[in-house]
């Protein structure tokens, strides 16, 4: 099972121009291997988010056709995370709770397999992650998310919509309304004060800090 996989991903690394040969990336992709490595260290485990945070609202696009594939990419509109992660999530709901806000996640642990056709369709290679390298969805050490009204369920302002390749997405972009500046802030400010990082080009995205410890998983959901 290990050499076909590496099989396949030799052939989709060449078809889209990546030098396989100078990589040494490894990506856990058996259910066997990944629970495995669960009984190493329980901390490996994917947790879905709805179940651990009940009123975390979600809005997984991949599972529809609204996204930049513009096509179905996820056959569930599940969210999952490392355990540490969700358990971060869950500190967060509760202090945004506090004050009348909510987390809605747009997308979370995403396995390999849908990295690879992000990177051969995106128009716009600086925002998808480069397959050689993985991503850190792939670890399951990255969520896409915003605030919403939790009364209303609405979203509070933000630069841009969701995936959008606009040069606004930044969170340096400064030619924007102040309420919507304040909103970013907000949002990136209590993220990282809970163990985040934004990315520099996308207001959404988060990585766990820590996530080197997690391996690449191509792990469907339905087998979770």
């Amino acid at each position: 099972m290990k050499a076909f996989f590496q099989l396949i991903a030799f052939t989709l690394f060449a078809t889209i121009g990546i030098n396989v040969r100078a990589q040494k990336l490894y990506v856990t992709s058996t259910l066997s291997e990944y629970n495995a490595a669960i009984q190493k260290s329980p901390e490996k485990q994917l947790i879905d988010i709805k179940k651990a945070i009940p009123d975390i609202t979600l809005d997984i696009r991949y599972a529809t056709d609204d996204n930049f594939m513009n096509r179905v990419m996820y056959s569930e509109a599940s969210a999952f995370a490392r355990k540490p992660v969700v358990a971060q999530l869950k500190k967060i709901q509760k202090e945004l709770r506090k004050k009348g806000y909510g987390l809605k996640i747009y997308d979370a642990y995403r396995p390999y397999a849908i990295t690879v056709a992000f990177y051969e369709q995106a128009s716009d290679k600086n925002f998808v992650a480069n397959p050689a390298k993985g991503s850190k969805h792939n670890r399951g050490c990255a969520v896409d998310l915003s605030v919403i009204n939790y009364k209303t369920k609405e979203e509070i302002p933000m630069p841009t919509p969701f995936d959008s390749f606009a040069a606004s997405a930044a969170v340096t972009y400064q030619n924007l309304p102040e309420a919507v500046i304040k909103n970013r802030d907000f949002l990136i400010k209590t993220m990282e004060s809970h163990g985040f990082k934004v990315l520099n080009n996308e207001w959404w995205h988060f990585d766990f800090i820590g996530w080197q410890n997690f391996e690449l998983l191509d792990i469907p959901f339905k087998s979770l």
